[in-house]
């Protein structure tokens, strides 16, 4: 019987060696496969033309010159502090889905403690406030609390 021992040890090691060269060779595939998919979408932007290319919302710092854009856009600010945990929560699940924005939606992200001016305008008194706005920064909307990206986008009109 010792001398099936050493038989089985080398047919283990063959079929784990087995193994694992067919899974090393799996993502090479699916590298492969990806790339391939990353080289048709590259083909399609460049033949469709730029107004057929969706194009995404933005999450962006304020600034008042970025008011204007409610022009051809949605425009919401978002009150947010760094110190308030369901801001964090909300600024965090937006980051996480920029892709989901949707197209013509802008939200600025405003500093809750250093501004003063734009509390008093709009009447915010507390943080984690979203106001949407037109062009000449009209309050169109205003709400407290979205929990996430979704819910946002809910309440824009």
């Amino acid at each position: 019987m010792n001398n099936t021992k050493p038989i089985f040890i080398i047919l283990a090691i063959l079929v784990v060696a087995g193994l694992g060269i067919y899974g090393l060779s799996k993502p090479a595939t699916e590298e492969k496969d990806v790339a391939m998919e990353k080289e048709k979408l590259s083909e399609v932007a460049a033949t469709e033309e730029p107004e057929t290319i969706m194009k995404k919302g933005s999450y962006e710092t304020y600034s008042s010159e970025k008011l204007s854009l409610a022009s051809t856009n949605k425009v919401v600010l978002f009150f947010r502090a760094s110190w308030c945990p369901t801001c964090r929560a909300l600024d965090s699940d937006i980051r996480s889905n920029l892709e989901s924005i949707p197209e013509n939606l802008i939200i600025l992200d405003v500093d809750y403690d250093n501004s003063t001016a734009l509390k008093q305008k709009y009447g915010i008194t507390r943080q984690h406030t979203l106001v949407q706005v037109d062009a000449s920064g009209v309050a169109l909307n205003k709400w407290t609390g979205s929990p996430t990206l979704l819910n946002l986008i809910s309440k824009v009109k």
